[in-house]
């Protein structure tokens, strides 16, 4: 099958396979100094602890709090011990928009959180009031960028990274109608246009387009519509709760053609609401997670010493923000937030599991995006 890859991904990964061999799959060595300030580096996570994405939040808080014991190993930066206080989004926008609340009253320095992009947008000003830097490791709807908040930057790739990969396979695998499905969120409802626009381009025919309610259990009216639609490719763009009953129903209602899952549905929990046997062969668009880089065995292994249990999504992108965090505090020489959004800006070659880090004017990756995986026997691995 066809692996679509950015060819800058494949390098900087490999880049990054060399990084951690030479240093044992530890990537905070520059993130230390030599100060001796006794102050604490606060910082802040919102993650979904509640509600059908919980199971995601764990390996979120998980992987930020790997990186902070490991900066704080070496000394911290510039002397300061790093902490972390984490609160639920619960991808629901009042739950994150009180947490954020909680954050801010608790003193952190810098956000290093966000999964859900709807659950994210509303704390956006509650950040830039208290003049805190946001490191988004998660969420990536454009709509986050469209504010243009000074203070916010994302280390995911973003959905319009993610809806050109998606089209470019599509097109690939030689569809001839596909049915896009969105559940109405803005992360999802912005990955489903980019999609429909970038396929329109290619010459691909959106044969459908349907929005469902998330929480629910009975998507029959989406399914209908699917298979009235002769469509021969289903992407769906939501959340794995749902995602695993709508491939559950469709398989039931007698689809037979292929179906991909955005990076939201990618989780073993998927699998096992769609049963295994509904779920094999179903594609998804996904940045790199810590079992596809190419030398992440190390950190893999550090991961489950420490906590377990395999790590799961977007565990490596939060173990990530913590230490651009902890880069910035340390070019600032403070933890002042102006101070750190201006160091922010001009770090420029940082090792970080998407490759050597220097954001965008948008703050956005320059380099780093989405992969294809697949789903064989219980896992998602790479499509190739």
């Amino acid at each position: 099958m066809t692996h679509i890859r950015r060819g800058t991904t494949a390098v900087a990964a490999m880049a990054l396979g060399l990084t951690l061999t030479a240093c044992g799959g530890d990537l905070t060595g520059d993130a230390s100094g030599g100060g001796k300030s006794s102050a604490t580096l606060k910082l802040g996570m919102l993650t979904p602890l509640t509600g059908s994405s919980a199971a995601i939040g764990p390996y979120m808080k998980d992987g930020a709090q790997l990186a902070v014991d490991e900066i704080n190993a070496k000394g911290g930066v510039d002397g300061r011990k790093l902490s972390l206080t984490v609160e639920d989004e619960a991808c629901d926008p009042k739950t994150a928009a009180a947490g954020a609340a909680k954050l801010v009253s608790a003193g952190i320095d810098v956000s290093v959180g966000g999964y859900c992009s709807s659950a994210t947008l509303p704390t956006l000003s509650i950040f830039d009031k208290a003049h805190i830097p946001m490191i988004i490791p998660a969420a990536n709807s454009a709509d986050l960028l469209t504010q243009q908040r000074h203070n916010v930057f994302l280390i995911n790739g973003t959905g319009i990274q993610q809806a050109e990969t998606a089209s470019k396979f599509i097109k690939a695998e030689g569809s001839k109608g596909v049915a896009l499905i969105d559940d109405n969120t803005s992360y999802s409802t912005d990955i489903t246009k980019r999609t429909g626009d970038q396929l329109g381009l290619l010459g691909v025919k959106v044969a459908g387009h349907q929005s469902v309610t998330a929480g629910e259990s009975d998507y029959s009216g989406a399914v209908n519509a699917v298979m009235d639609s002769k469509a021969d490719f289903v992407y769906w763009t939501g959340y794995y709760q749902e995602g695993g009953l709508l491939i559950k129903q469709l398989r039931a209602a007698g689809y037979k053609g292929r179906v991909m899952v955005a990076d939201g549905s990618v989780d073993g929990k998927l699998i096992k609401i769609a049963g295994q046997k509904n779920a094999q062969g179903v594609f998804a668009t996904m940045t790199q997670t810590p079992q596809t880089i190419p030398g992440g065995q190390g950190w893999v292994a550090k991961y489950k010493a420490k906590f377990g249990s395999e790590p799961g999504p977007y565990s490596t992108q939060a173990y990530d923000a913590v230490r651009v965090a902890a880069e910035a505090v340390r070019k600032a020489g403070s933890t002042d937030g102006r101070a750190v959004t201006k160091a922010l800006e001009q770090i420029d070659g940082f090792k970080i599991f998407s490759g050597p880090l220097k954001f965008t004017i948008q703050h956005t990756l320059t380099v780093g995006g989405f992969d294809i995986l697949v789903v064989k026997d219980d896992a998602f691995v790479l499509n190739k």
